[in-house]
């Protein structure tokens, strides 16, 4: 005879066998369809550049294309993908939880997309043109597709990521994981750990550190905040 808790272990691994797949064909159905108007797309992203970019290849082109699809599918799946997390974790929680955490998901989608305009109409243009005036003396510059894409993501997908931040904590803070005095405690090692991440995704300049670094510590200043905010309800509803 089979242990219980073997037989539970073994259906919670099929339910999140079946879960990632859910998310992985979301993200291969928006990539498909984000690949109908990727060129619409190409051009808009590449309509402030004065010539049009190189290709050394026939490969570059599908990898280009590749590359902002991808990110469009990956905007589409996140709330995808934290909705199965939901209905993961769902059982677990407590029906006043469950209502709770439902309702992060569209702050979810809405903060990655936030990261990502930062990322695009701030970020990217500042450090372009940094890298770009470094370059105008000595060097004839000529962007490949493949290379200037692929900046571009690293230079706003992370930040995408980034701005999860205050979802993240507040859920954590829901669960019990997370507390305002931990977060507060944490603040010093947190705005060295954000600074360090600034520094790595900008130039060798104080202007883009400072520009990067200011909306971070932030970012963090209001998941503290966001986090006392659920802690005290936490406690006005047990104390009741």
């Amino acid at each position: 005879m089979k242990n219980p808790n073997e037989l539970n272990l073994v259906g919670h691994l099929e339910e999140l066998r079946s879960r990632l797949i859910r998310t992985m064909a979301a993200f291969l159905v928006s990539m498909a369809g984000a690949f109908l108007c990727v060129r619409e797309i190409y051009r808009w992203l590449a309509r402030d550049l004065d010539q049009k970019l190189v290709v050394l290849g026939p490969s570059d082109v599908v990898w280009v294309y590749m590359i902002i699809a991808g990110t469009v599918a990956l905007a589409v799946t996140l709330p995808v993908a934290a909705y199965q997390i939901w209905k993961f974790v769902q059982p677990a929680l407590s029906r006043e939880a469950q209502r709770a955490a439902l309702l992060y998901i569209p702050g979810i989608a809405l903060l990655f997309l936030l990261g990502i305009g930062f990322g695009y109409f701030v970020l990217f243009p500042t450090v372009l043109r940094f890298v770009h005036g470094m370059a105008a003396d000595d060097f004839a510059a000529m962007y490949t597709a493949e290379k200037y894409f692929t900046f571009m993501v690293h230079m706003t997908v992370p930040f995408g990521l980034l701005f999860e931040l205050p979802a993240a904590v507040m859920f954590l803070t829901r669960l019990g994981v997370l507390n305002p005095n931990r977060l507060a405690k944490a603040r010093k090692p947190a705005y060295f750990a954000l600074a360090v991440v600034a520094v790595g995704l900008t130039p060798p300049d104080i202007v883009s550190d400072l520009i990067v670094i200011a909306p971070l510590f932030l970012l963090y200043e209001i998941s503290l905040a966001l986090s006392r905010f659920v802690h005290r309800k936490q406690l006005r509803v047990q104390n009741r």
